[in-house]
């Protein structure tokens, strides 16, 4: 599954912890977002559960946002960047 992660973090070192979680998992396309592809459950379980763990819910804030490939590859953007990455693959 295809997830986009975005945050708002409000202290620097929880947010560095954060972003190097997020990074195990996806890549960077803003300051707060990220695009994390083919995960699988179990993945963005773990993730999500080690994202948790780390920030202050009163304080912080961590959105998960799934998208189904056919949207991914709908997916625009203006200025710098690129698309997400989709990559097509065949049953056998």
């Amino acid at each position: 599954m295809f997830y986009v992660v975005s945050f708002d973090i409000v202290d620097d070192r929880v947010r560095y912890r954060v972003v190097k979680i997020i990074k195990e998992y996806g890549h960077r396309v803003q300051k707060s977002v990220f695009e994390c592809d083919q995960l699988t459950e179990n993945q963005f379980l773990r993730m999500k559960h080690r994202l948790e763990d780390r920030i202050d819910h009163a304080d912080d804030s961590v959105r998960y946002y799934p998208i189904c490939r056919d949207c991914v590859g709908k997916a625009e953007y203006s200025g710098v960047g690129e698309l997400p990455r989709v990559l097509k693959f065949k049953v056998v």
